[in-house]
């Protein structure tokens, strides 16, 4: 695989520190069969995707037009979505809902013994 880190690196990072964008060929990037079958106009050993593939994510400025769409209806994230929808966006994670946050009571197993004698 020839991997070429991306020249605007530096940009991307201030996106997001831990994403770690290089240019590929879409064959050397492995994506998506569903994303592949919509790429015809160009040999798939030719064009190239901007991209950190660890958590799948792409740089359409430096991506294929017709590649870039092919992965928006995939698990793929364009950077700008990952940066503001997406994983990328909130600075403490998921959110926990009021569901998940009250936990259900702890049973005191001394307490229901003795009730039960």
């Amino acid at each position: 695989m020839t991997a070429r880190t991306c020249p605007d690196w530096p940009t991307l990072m201030e996106l997001d520190p831990d994403l770690q964008f290089k240019h590929y060929t879409v064959v050397e990037a492995q994506l998506p069969a569903e994303a592949l079958a919509q790429i015809r106009h160009v040999s798939l050993t030719e064009v190239e995707i901007c991209c950190d593939l660890e958590k799948h994510v792409f740089n359409p400025e430096h991506t294929d037009a017709q590649v870039s769409a092919a992965l928006l209806d995939t698990h793929w994230f364009d950077v700008n979505e990952w940066a503001t929808s997406g994983p990328g966006g909130s600075e403490t994670g998921p959110s926990v809902s009021s569901i998940d946050a009250d936990a259900s009571p702890e049973l005191d197993l001394d307490t229901e013994a003795s009730n039960a004698a």
